[in-house]
């Protein structure tokens, strides 16, 4: 990401139709070349995200010693070295905005003899990672983290690794990913007891790659068991769409009126797919077309149509299944009738940002009344009526965070008077071609473009949005 801020008002849009495909999902993108890069022989993976996030993966897989290429087609050709084969890589792994890549590559290294230095952005910076630590520190793994236990940091593997029982004290599967990706190259069992369920892409992509790993649920816990010394199989990798990121077209559809919009190939694995069902609660209009399963995850296209939504309040055990997806709830939230009140979303004040505080000011400015609390929202919502807007010299502040830049621009699609955002750039970690997709459903080619849009107020037009990559494709 460059140093030069990207501004842009987001205009109140015509209805969205269509059909769209949007980038494949970010958690299997970045599980897909981890373990393809551990398995011996060539694993191709097609539908992979490529964002900033992705990219960061790759790039340091292709450090430690995996030949990973982007094919003309868009799909990805990826040579491992099989467990245990892990190289030194030979200067700091750069995770840019990535905490996701950050956490399970140092699982990846803990049970490897290698040292490696992690950096990252002044945002991943801030992300505590003392969560990852403490396990696999049991595990054997040295850490010299920052004051704070943030990035810049140190860490030595060891091999071989101390197998443990770890039970995860929050709900994370970023921490059990860690501690199971550890467990690839160590001897015997290493256990994940969690208490909550969350979503479970490496279980089921372990499983394909031929580890041993067993879940068993007692008690309403689930106890994952992984055996050590693993041999994966090279796989062919069919990247279904990310419901995190459908998640924005589903909201802005169902507040524009006149929607009617398909979205294609979306992951609906059932830890992934909370928002669906509280959006429907709230008396969303979304089908599922044409449900199959696509590489061991169920998928299906999405039809979303306008509805008014009503606030509701939404059950703190959803949270795991949709703990990414909060910040365009609230926007939805905010033009429902009635109150919707969260809760249990103490999560979200160490992602990219603190994105309850983040969008209590977010949509404050934008003229919504939200009321923040210590672990959520409540929003009083308008009843349909469009949100004021921002000003001119008072853009939303996005705290480099994705997830608040793509809201507030959903924000802007139904707002009177449009949404200002202080910086699009941070968009291109998870959805290069966000903007391009939204314009595109906004203005179909079958019908003129007057009247509708999600342009450029006149002084934004010196910071274009960075090019996107091709529509459609299975390269997204």
């Amino acid at each position: 990401m460059n140093d030069t801020p990207r501004p842009r008002r987001f205009l109140p849009s015509g209805p969205l139709r269509g059909r769209i495909r949007v980038p494949g999902d970010k958690s299997i993108s970045h599980r897909a070349l981890m373990l393809g890069a551990l398995a011996v022989g060539e694993t191709r993976a097609s539908g992979l995200l490529e964002g900033e996030d992705v990219l960061a993966t790759a790039a340091a897989m292709r450090a430690m010693g995996a030949t990973i290429e982007r094919e003309a087609d868009g799909t990805w050709s990826i040579h491992g070295v099989g467990v245990g084969g892990l190289l030194q890589p030979g200067q700091a792994l750069d995770m840019g905005n990535s905490g996701t890549s950050t956490r399970l590559l140092m699982g990846l290294i803990a049970s490897h003899g290698i040292t490696a230095a992690f950096t990252g952005d002044a945002s991943l910076s801030k992300r505590p990672m003392g969560r990852v630590i403490e396990p696999l520190s049991r595990m054997g793994a040295g850490f010299t983290p920052s004051p704070g236990g943030t990035l810049p940091l140190m860490m030595e593997g060891l091999c071989p690794a101390v197998p443990i029982e770890y039970r995860l004290p929050v709900a994370s599967a970023q921490v059990k990913s860690a501690v199971l990706l550890a467990g690839l190259n160590t001897p015997g069992v290493t256990t994940v007891i969690e208490p909550v369920p969350t979503r479970d892409h490496s279980e089921r992509m372990l499983r394909g790659f031929g580890a041993e790993l067993e879940v068993e649920e007692l008690g309403g816990e689930r106890i994952i068991r992984i055996r050590g010394e693993a041999d994966l199989r090279p796989q062919t990798i069919e990247v279904p769409g990310d419901p995190s990121s459908a998640a924005f077209f589903l909201v802005a559809a169902s507040l524009v009126e006149g929607s009617d919009l398909v979205i294609e190939n979306v992951g609906l694995n059932p830890t992934r797919a909370g928002l669906v069902a509280v959006l429907r609660r709230m008396g969303a209009s979304i089908e599922e077309l044409d449900a199959r399963e696509v590489g061991g995850e169920p998928v299906a296209d999405l039809r979303v149509r306008h509805a008014p939504l009503s606030g509701i309040e939404v059950d703190p055990a959803v949270a795991p299944s949709m703990i990414d997806e909060f910040p365009v709830l609230f926007v939805a939230a905010a033009l429902a009738q009635g109150r919707m009140v969260t809760r249990g979303l103490e999560e979200l004040r160490v992602k990219e940002s603190d994105r309850i505080a983040a969008m209590a000011a977010a949509l404050t400015a934008a003229g919504a009344q939200v009321e923040e609390t210590e672990d959520g929202l409540i929003v009083e919502g308008t009843g349909g009526d469009p949100l004021p807007g921002t000003g001119e010299d008072a853009p939303v502040v996005t705290h480099l965070d994705h997830r608040i830049a793509m809201s507030m621009a959903v924000a802007g699609l139904a707002s009177r008077a449009g949404v200002n955002i202080d910086d699009t750039r941070p968009i291109g970690t998870s959805f290069p071609n966000f903007i391009d997709l939204l314009e595109g459903a906004a203005n179909p080619p079958s019908r003129s473009r007057e009247g509708s849009g999600v342009g450029l107020s006149d002084h934004d037009a010196p910071h274009p949005p960075s090019s996107p990559l091709p529509q459609g494709g299975e390269g997204e």
